[in-house]
């Protein structure tokens, strides 16, 4: 659909529940952008009612210090339930409307955590019995992962899907995904690349409150959706766009710093208020909310039973309130919603919802400005991305009488009834504060599925790799005479248009050049002692810590060189013989779970060993343990340690390293001949069965090319220069805080916005990735740390080899960076297949 039909479909019947008191609180008084707008000259434009949509706040972002702040979602603003719920249900009809009875009956509907889980099970509800699901930040364990995507713009960016039936978003049936706020659409287009590539269908439906594109993001998803051969339409409530002056984010950034510092939570009215409880009697088997799915039955289920809930917190709210806020709980929107508009139908009370936020924001007690205050207290989840301050606005001072704090089950901890916990910070402004827990629901445990009775035999060289058939056993199978091959632009276009999966097919092997190979002679023979130092290093660290026969498993093929010259520092240092396997792991995919259930049935997984080259932003790092998490619930095998051991950690993604400096490892320079003459790992559906091994080939061609001795033996023959550093260097490390730091992701994370890619996947950091960047990638440009030296010789070379552009940058955390051109089509490259600029 081409987004002027899109647009068609948005306009069409777009203030259908627009109500006349949601305009009223738009129109009344003063609009609560004005203060915003005036100090930053910021322009909100669009539909008319969009004011009463809308406000404006601030926030410390390195890219847009505005925040739109929805008056109908229910997050920050508290709003007459009727009205929320209202918005989405109307959306809901709308689509049913779009799409017709038949395909409505088939759709599938996906709302955004954290803010859009309310919204979008409205959404299902007005569409009809269509099943729902949010994604969620919030790993449950003994669930396994239907896929997971990231959001450029969120401060809390990896979005986990968890459904009970993993069948839930296998069908061919529209997928509607829901969002507050449509603004670059890189949060959609991340979700549906990443869907796409496992789960293919003709027809999504994106639904938010707003439009607000750029006219330079407008066209995007309708290029998109060509790449995939795909349907998208667009339906929102209202658009428009925000106008911003020249100069707006620095003087945004200085009205956050001048202000920040008056934002401390206001100080109490009166005493503490009381605090009390209330059974709901939650129905048993209703989820609290989407997180596993949530199907039409028990919708039908939880309407039989809202009247009763409601009754309930009625007879336990003290007599004679006037204004209550039912407060929701982040992730947790629909049930306190509902909870709330049933309230509201069955108390003369003027009932308000919003619920609490992970989303820092600047408060101002200003009619103008959308968050006048702001409460502040510590996370009551045991969130897994550890501690951190959660935010309610505009609770305190707005005049209610009592709050419903409704939480679920997994976050009723000490933490909430701490001193300085959330019923502690509504109690000191609000004189009765009640708490309403929900079950957390954890679906059943799955039958653990059918295996393969039998599974062959590792490849081992010469028949497979020019390594030694005792270095190292490949747990792959052999796709030499499979033709896999594909142009890089080809292959670059394909992945970027979600057309393809990067490990559906290969690049064609790069053949240095003599003056390349020359520079991997030099970096080799400088790097030599310094590789050796970090090989012992992280080997020692894995046989005190970890194992003391430790079964190695190297990630094909980066990590296997690296598995190789560990498995020979056990032999040289300690006499063992150490078995090794590499495995294939695939990002958006996993590692090969076939791989892994043979590694069980031969070794105690608790002496397994994963180990990999080296790490960037560690995006598989994350993989393997999310793989392994699904491993466990599918195959009900425990042990699997998902800590990696790598040789160099520069982007702070590990405690088993050798090394966190970032620097030339030189196996890194070259392909297949430094890594035994294997290819990358293959997972094509046509090529690999459900009871087979992860594929590769084997470039017997390239024998007379092969260095993948030489690096090999240049190393190992540094192991008795070395092996009393090692000591030392190996004790220092014992004893130290190793703790990830994770700065990589984060230093990934702000160049994606500063440079306008709006992709994580498109930035490479780390001198390793910058090099796989230039020999596999459509390479954009090279960030190079100020003052690097000849650890960046080969890439200097590669880069003026394909005229890619070398950029010097200052506080880099890596010595270099490499960026993927971040809108491939064949035409963004010259003829000879060289960058140009955008």
């Amino acid at each position: 659909m081409t987004d002027a039909k899109a647009h068609a479909a948005v306009d069409n019947g777009r203030h259908e529940y627009m109500t006349e008191r949601a305009r009223a609180e738009g129109r009344a008084g003063v609009w609560s952008g004005s203060w915003v707008a005036e100090r930053l000259g910021v322009e909100l434009a669009g539909d008319d009612g969009l004011t009463g949509l809308l406000g404006l706040a601030l926030r410390r972002n390195p890219k847009r210090a505005h925040l739109l702040v929805s008056n109908v979602l229910g997050k920050h603003v508290p709003q007459s339930p009727s009205v929320v719920y209202g918005h989405g249900v109307a959306l809901g009809r709308r689509v049913r409307e779009l799409l017709g009875a038949e395909a409505a009956e088939r759709a599938v509907v996906l709302g955004y955590a954290e803010t859009a889980t309310g919204l979008g099970h409205s959404v299902a509800d007005g569409l009809g019995p269509a099943p729902y699901l949010h994604s969620t930040r919030r790993p449950v364990t003994g669930v396994a992962r239907a896929g997971g995507f990231e959001e450029s713009h969120s401060h809390a960016t990896s979005h986990l899907l968890l459904p009970e039936d993993p069948a839930l978003l296998a069908g061919d049936g529209p997928l509607v995904l829901v969002d507050d706020e449509f603004s670059t659409g890189n949060t959609v287009l991340n979700t549906v690349r990443a869907l796409h590539e496992r789960y293919p269908r003709e027809r999504y439906v994106v639904v938010a409150l707003v439009d607000m594109r750029s006219p330079a993001d407008a066209g995007r998803l309708e290029e998109f959706a060509r790449g995939i051969g795909a349907r998208v339409d667009l339906v929102t409530a209202a658009s428009g766009t925000v106008r911003l002056p020249e100069g707006v984010l620095e003087k945004g950034q200085d009205l956050v710093a001048r202000y920040e510092t008056r934002t401390a939570e206001p100080a109490p009215a009166r005493p503490s208020g009381s605090v009390g409880r209330v059974d709901l009697r939650w129905p048993g088997g209703v989820p609290d909310g989407g997180r596993h799915g949530f199907t039409a039955a028990q919708r039908d289920r939880l309407e039989s039973a809202l009247p009763g809930m409601a009754e309930r917190i009625a007879g336990a709210l003290p007599a004679g309130v006037r204004r209550v806020l039912v407060l929701g709980f982040e992730e947790l929107m629909y049930a306190p919603l509902r909870l709330a508009h049933a309230l509201e139908q069955t108390t003369d009370a003027d009932v308000r919802y919003s619920t609490t936020t992970r989303s820092p924001v600047l408060a101002v007690d200003d009619p103008g400005y959308a968050i006048r205050t702001r409460l502040v207290f510590p996370a009551h989840d045991d969130p897994a991305d550890g501690p951190g301050e959660r935010y309610a606005y505009n609770v305190a001072g707005a005049g209610f009488d009592a709050v419903v704090a409704v939480v679920d089950s997994a976050a009723d901890t000490s933490a909430l009834h701490a001193p300085d916990g959330l019923l502690a910070r509504l109690a000191a402004h609000v004189p009765h504060v009640l708490l309403a827990v929900v079950p957390s629901y954890v679906p059943e445990a799955p039958q653990a599925s059918e295996r393969p009775s039998m599974l062959p035999e590792p490849l081992r060289g010469p028949d497979f790799s020019s390594y030694a058939p005792d270095e190292v056993g490949w747990l792959l199978q052999d796709l030499s005479d499979v033709t896999l091959e594909a142009p890089t632009e080809e292959r670059e276009e394909a992945i970027q248009s979600g057309g393809a999966h990067y490990a559906e097919s290969l690049p064609v092997e790069y053949q240095p050049s003599e003056q390349y190979q020359e520079l991997f002679h030099a970096a080799l023979e400088t790097s030599a002692t310094r590789l050796a130092r970090a090989v012992g290093a992280v080997t020692e660290i894995v046989l005190a810590e970890r194992s003391p026969r430790p079964v190695l498993v190297s990630l094909a093929r980066a990590g296997t060189p690296v598995g190789v010259l560990m498995r020979r520092w056990a032999q040289f240092r300690h006499g063992l013989d150490l078995p090794h396997y590499a495995v294939s792991i695939v990002r958006g995919r996993g590692i090969d779970a076939n791989a892994l259930r043979w590694l069980a049935g031969r070794h105690d997984p608790a002496d397994v060993v994963f180990v990999d080259g080296w790490t960037g932003k560690g995006a598989i790092t994350r993989e393997l343990a999310a793989a392994l998490s699904d491993f466990e619930v599918s195959d009900g095998v425990t042990g699997f340690d998902p800590e990696i051991a790598v040789l160099a950690d520069p982007g702070s993604c590990v405690r088993t390293y050798g090394t966190r400096d970032d620097f030339l490892i030189p196996s890194a320079c070259l392909n297949s001949t430094v890594s035994g003459l294997i290819s990358r790992t293959v997972l094509r559906a046509d090529l690999v069965g459900p009871h087979d091994f992860h594929g590769a080939k084997f470039y017997r061609e390239l024998a007379g090319a092969d260095l993948s001795p030489d690096f090999l033996d240049a190393v190992s023959a540094r192991f008795p220069d070395v092996a009393d550093t090692v000591d030392a260097q190996a004790k220092e490390l014992l004893s130290a805080d190793r703790t990830p730091t994770w700065e990589g992701w984060a230093a990934v994370e702000r160049i994606s916005e500063e440079y306008g890619i709006h992709d994580v996947n498109l930035v490479k950091p780390g001198v390793g990735e910058t090099t796989r960047v230039m020999l596999r990638r459509v390479p954009w440009k090279v960030l190079a740390r100020a003052g690097a030296g000849a650890d960046l010789d080969h890439v200097r070379l590669l880069a003026e080899q394909r005229g890619v552009p070398v950029e010097e940058v200052d506080d880099l955390p890596y010595t270099c960076v490499g960026l993927i051109h971040p809108k491939y089509t064949r035409g963004a490259t010259g003829a000879d297949g060289k960058a140009v600029a955008l």
